[in-house]
């Protein structure tokens, strides 16, 4: 059976810092005396956002853990890779690229997250839009202290949030509900885990808050005059994770 699109379906919501977040971004342009580990930031405005690829790396890290399919297989530094069970969950929704009939397509798509906290939030910081948070290393006999500053974006900020489930004709109905609950599982697990680098230290403790979880079918991307916008309708979500559609105003 050929791959063809049956329906996209939109979430989309906003991302609340509730600690600091780190995502490690380019010092080619570092200057004397300047961090030397600064965020990623985007090169026009100089605001920082969280990559897709980082939000979506995490996600699938997340569910591969969770259900015990994360590859053997050695990637470059990386030992451990992504699930290489064409049939795992992991598989199904993020893709794989094996190169023979198992082949996935990604069914997910995450955008870039982008800042929404207006400008006049971050008057008091360090430097613009980040905070500077100093880590020590000591010396466990000198008790000599190796400071090394870190930029990071603080808590309370907030990012916009677009996840795109593309659903295929070979998708049935419970299929398709699968994909949906496993992209809200991975959110709920990176709200207990961390997003970003320094976890472990307290860094990237997130909450998402969802606006609308809605689809558009096959047909809108074919007739766009005289097209019914109420086809853009919303999408049923598992009870159990009805709790994550909230107002993010």
């Amino acid at each position: 059976m050929n791959y063809q699109l049956k329906k996209k379906i939109f979430i989309r919501g906003g991302i609340c810092l509730l600690t600091g977040l780190r995502i490690g971004g380019s010092s080619s342009a570092m200057s004397i005396g300047g961090i030397d580990n600064i965020i990623i930031r985007n090169p026009i405005d100089n605001k920082p956002y969280i990559p897709g690829s980082s939000l979506k790396g995490k996600m699938r890290t997340l569910i591969e853990l969770r259900d015990g399919t994360i590859g053997n297989k050695k990637m470059g530094h990386v030992e451990h890779g992504p699930s290489e069970d064409s049939n795992s969950l992991s598989c199904r929704l993020f893709g794989n690229s094996k190169g023979d009939e198992q082949q996935h397509p990604s069914r997910l798509i995450v955008r870039d997250c982008q800042l929404l906290t207006p400008d006049d939030v971050f008057r008091n910081t360090d430097v613009p839009y980040a905070e500077v948070k100093t880590e020590v290393v000591i010396d466990r006999i000198t008790s000599a202290a190796n400071p090394r500053p870190m930029e990071r974006v603080p808590a309370g900020a907030k990012f916009s949030l677009e996840l795109i489930i593309n659903i295929y004709n070979k998708h049935n109905d419970e299929e398709e509900k699968e994909l949906v609950q496993t992209t809200f599982e991975a959110l709920l697990l990176i709200e207990d885990d961390y997003l970003g680098g320094c976890g472990s230290r307290g860094y990237g403790q997130v909450k998402f808050y969802i606006d609308s979880v809605k689809q558009r079918t096959n047909d809108y991307y074919k007739v766009l005059d005289g097209y019914d916008e109420s086809d853009y309708n919303q999408v049923d979500v598992p009870e159990r994770l009805k709790m994550k559609i909230e107002n993010y105003k």
